[in-house]
């Protein structure tokens, strides 16, 4: 999901409707617990006890579930970037024949190290135009790979350490700078996530337009007919508005190391966390599937963890 000239489009944000169906359902489960506590006094051994302290674990999982997309961002915000960067394809000698940007969302997960796709840490991946050039001989080149963090006034520089050989997974090694040895990790889940469980995207989808878009009015208008993204985005960190944005839905499925959701995704949202409902990282966002809303892509953390590990390794 690599971001060349996009359009402007708005910003998928989670569902109201979402939101005011489980302020229903916990209010109507509230409102039953207490019934069944008021007429049925219930002892240790009474079921109506149990059906109680069900409906009651119930309703404190759909009010976690309600919270997780704002707790996510309040907590790991400033440790989720956006990533720019610059890359060509050509033969030695000669003008390259292929140049193009990237944009994508990255995450950390250890001390100097960053989470994203392989095909944003390797723009040429999967690129079939790329590939094409590959194939006869043509060398590719990473020009520029700079992460913005929000909070910090200027980007860092970000360097592969570590790229999958099977799947879309990278980790970065993180320029040395005393504020990003500050940012706190985000939590890998331990368990593999079952469908059906609520899950939440953070990412830039849309990369710096997205941002730009809902910038306050006179920095939409200075910037929104830019060309310039890396000059845009330079003046957004300056500003402080450099906010990643999430996103809310289902899992559909998981396959292996991949995971199907329905939390809608786009260009620049690639690279991004995705979290379950207790604010654990399962997988990392990698691509969706055009013309069918349910057919967002990830890889799971399983997959991450070794990656994450020989970084670590190298580092040392």
């Amino acid at each position: 999901m690599s971001e060349s000239d996009p359009e402007i489009q708005e910003e998928p944000v989670c569902s109201v409707w979402q939101r005011a169906v489980q302020t229903v359902i916990v209010a109507f489960l509230l409102v039953t617990a207490l019934l069944l506590a008021h007429y049925y006094p219930a002892t240790a051994t009474n079921p109506l006890e149990q059906q109680v302290q069900k409906l009651s674990h119930e309703i404190q999982q759909l009010k976690q579930e309600q919270a997780m997309p704002a707790l996510v961002l309040n907590h790991y915000r400033n440790s989720i970037c956006y990533i720019f960067g610059v890359y060509n394809v050509g033969f030695g000698g000669r003008a390259p024949l292929l140049r193009a940007r990237i944009s994508g969302t990255g995450f950390v997960v250890a001390d100097g190290l960053l989470a994203t796709n392989r095909h944003v840490a390797e723009p040429w991946y999967e690129d079939p135009e790329s590939t094409a050039l590959l194939r006869k001989g043509a060398t590719p080149h990473l020009e520029k790979l700079v992460a913005f963090f929000p909070g910090l006034p200027s980007p860092v520089s970000v360097t592969p350490a570590v790229l999958s050989a099977q799947g879309d997974l990278a980790v970065l090694q993180i320029a040395d700078s005393q504020a990003i040895h500050q940012l706190r990790p985000l939590p890998l889940a331990g368990e593999i996530p079952d469908p059906g469980e609520l899950v939440s995207v953070v990412g830039y989808p849309m990369g710096v337009l997205g941002m730009v878009a809902k910038s306050p009015p006179a920095v939409y208008e200075r910037l929104a007919f830019r060309h310039d993204d890396i000059g845009a985005a330079n003046e957004l960190a300056a500003l402080s508005l450099i906010r990643p944005s999430a996103t809310c839905g289902h899992l559909g499925d998981v396959v292996g190391d991949k995971l199907i959701y329905d939390a809608p995704t786009a260009h620049g949202g690639s690279g991004g966390p995705v979290f379950n409902s207790k604010g654990e990282v399962i997988g990392v966002n990698a691509a969706y599937l055009d013309g069918f809303s349910g057919g967002t892509l990830g890889v799971s953390v399983r997959a991450l963890k070794p990656l994450v590990a020989a970084a670590q390794g190298k580092s040392h």
